[in-house]
């Protein structure tokens, strides 16, 4: 069975899956053509990606970004903007993100064409986490912000609990952990920018001594910063 996305193009539509991903949300969707589109990868999707998952995850983005401020305000009252910024990135960022999905099997959930899921599509933390969004973006758009705001709160609640001092940004934290040892400073590296403008890939690398990790992102900075979180997290404390 098919069903019309709100861009015109016909979409597959799993009915088991979209109640697994109803039931995830919280929310019973008005027009199962966005939770549909949310939940299709682009390779499964039309001739330039039409009916991904992709349009959804740019405004989901946004509505994530503001629940969370919002929620920051409201929690950390005595906290200025210098403080919040980091507590911010670090709960919408790639990584947390693909953290709950990983947590909610979100990966089991997405259309992908058949040789993606092979080459393990479902299992890339960036997939993840842009997937997450595109069910926040179709959510709200479905039912306004109150559900999505319900959503995120409980999916986020332990790792904002976790959060008792600010987090360092990773960069901050790798180039404070090179001085300590009176190293040079990470260098960067940018190893490949590819896709369309409107969902570039960046891939980067950083290397601290004779360390060094790579992560790819949607935005260069993005990738940065999850390259010194990888690297951080083999580096001893």
């Amino acid at each position: 069975m098919a069903i019309r996305d709100p861009l015109g193009a016909d979409v597959p539509h799993d009915p088991v899956t979209s109640a697994a991903a109803e039931t995830l949300l919280g929310h019973k969707f008005r027009r199962p053509a966005l939770l549909t589109e949310a939940l299709t990868h682009r390779s499964a999707a039309g001739a330039k990606g039409h009916g991904s998952n992709e349009r959804l995850e740019f405004i989901g983005d946004r509505v994530l970004g503001l629940v969370v401020a919002e929620w920051l305000i409201e929690r950390f009252p005595a906290e200025q903007e210098g403080k919040l910024g980091p507590r911010l990135a670090a709960l919408v960022s790639k990584p947390a993100l693909a953290a709950i999905a990983e947590t909610h099997g979100v990966g089991d959930l997405l259309t992908v064409a058949a040789g993606e899921a092979r080459r393990g599509v479902r299992l890339q933390p960036n997939v993840l986490a842009d997937a997450v969004e595109a069910m926040i973006g179709a959510l709200y758009l479905d039912a306004g912000l109150a559900p999505a705001r319900a959503f995120i709160r409980r999916v986020l609640a332990g790792a904002v609990e976790a959060q008792a001092a600010p987090p360092k940004d990773p960069k901050t934290a790798l180039q404070e952990w090179a001085l300590k040892r009176a190293l040079p400073l990470p260098r960067y590296e940018l190893l490949e920018q590819s896709g369309p403008s409107h969902a570039p890939r960046f891939v980067v690398s950083v290397r601290v001594g004779e360390a060094s990790a790579t992560a790819m992102a949607g935005a260069k900075r993005a990738a940065e910063q999850q390259a010194a979180q990888t690297l951080l997290e083999r580096l001893p404390p």
